[in-house]
């Protein structure tokens, strides 16, 4: 099957980026190296083009009572201009897919599931639209719409400077609508790099505009995945994958997340797992020895019993420390020391809280 590609693909063609396969999208993986694209969010600013992700609308008469049912968060919390981080679980209270939400300021609802989800989340809505008789009308809007994540410490003035010093007013998880370049956005104070910073959705007919509005570092995924790992945030299929890698919210640390005053599916279950705790919970390990943790590298005690595997990895630019996230048996906590194996060597490590910058 071909790759999809975002609006901006000969954009960045022409710049010179290399394009690897992300979620069914042929998106650019780096501009001009990974470390300096890093390094420009943490310092500067940088902007991503971050059109893979899904756009899926919600609206009419029904549509908070639909939100409200399918993700974990407390949607009728939410006023227009408002937006939240959520969970999409299963009846067992597995997680599907982590998204944001927003209540559009038109009134309308907007989910952002992960890459090459879309379609999964448009029949799921849809599927409960229609069990529960709700008057709701659910759009996949992915191919219609463009992304951009402008992050970094001096985001916030090149985004007043295109989008008007209104967005300055914004506090973290809230949208407004603002023009750049002449094309409508829905600038919201997001993103996904631990640096402040706005993401902005338009219509794809404007994308060249609004990618060129912004004069700094464009990024690629390769920065926006050590960006993440840094600041601890889940990637969806690595850190949990509801086939490869079940979790529940409670156990990807991100409990915070679920409301259990509000119905929703796979409330029950995450009542259970909540009352009787888990066994495993997602956590950092910095290396202090040579080497790298990745993906699928066991953690261990000292006698080399497995205690938990990592998720994600890399060489952190920023600190020049190796670290890595997983999940880690319970009975060992943040600032435990523990082994990874690495080639079959042991290497020691020092379990942490996710969130390695402070």
């Amino acid at each position: 099957m071909a790759l999809r590609t975002p609006p901006l693909h000969d954009v960045h063609a022409d710049a010179g980026a290399k394009f690897t396969d992300f979620g069914g999208w042929e998106m650019p993986v780096e501009f001009d190296s990974i470390r300096d694209e890093h390094t420009a969010v943490r310092d500067d600013a940088g902007i991503f083009d971050v059109s893979h992700m899904g756009q899926i609308e919600v609206s009419g008469p029904d549509a908070e009572s639909l939100m409200q049912r399918l993700t974990t968060n407390d949607v009728s919390a939410l006023s227009p201009g408002d937006a939240q981080y959520s969970m999409i679980v299963d009846e067992d209270g597995v997680i599907i897919d982590d998204t944001v939400v927003y209540h559009r300021p038109d009134g309308d609802y907007l989910f952002v599931p992960n890459a090459g989800h879309d379609d999964q989340m448009m029949t799921r809505w849809r599927t409960h639209r229609d069990e529960w008789g709700l008057d709701v009308t659910v759009e996949n809007r992915t191919t219609d719409y463009g992304m951009v994540a402008v992050q970094g410490p001096n985001a916030p003035d090149l985004v007043a400077d295109a989008a008007g010093d209104d967005v300055l007013d914004l506090s973290l998880f809230e949208a407004t609508n603002a023009t750049v370049a002449g094309v409508d956005c829905l600038v919201s104070r997001t993103g996904y790099t631990g640096e402040d910073g706005f993401e902005l959705v338009y219509d794809n007919d404007g994308a060249d505009a609004v990618w060129n509005a912004f004069d700094c570092q464009p990024c690629g995924l390769g920065a926006r995945d050590t960006l993440r790992i840094e600041a601890g945030f889940l990637l969806s299929g690595e850190d949990f994958n509801h086939e490869t890698n079940p979790r529940t919210p409670y156990e990807a640390g991100v409990g915070w997340t679920v409301k259990l005053g509000t119905e929703f599916v796979g409330r029950d279950a995450l009542e259970r797992v909540d009352e009787e705790g888990v066994t495993e919970k997602f956590r950092g390990v910095v290396l202090r020895e040579r080497g790298v943790p990745r993906h699928g590298y066991d953690v261990t005690d000292a006698d080399g019993g497995v205690i938990g595997e990592l998720t994600s990895g890399t060489m952190s630019p920023t600190l020049n420390e190796p670290i890595g996230l997983g999940y880690v048996s319970t009975e060992y906590e943040p600032g435990d020391t523990v082994r990874v194996v690495i080639r079959g060597d042991a290497k020691k490590a020092e379990l942490t809280t996710p969130g390695f910058l402070d």
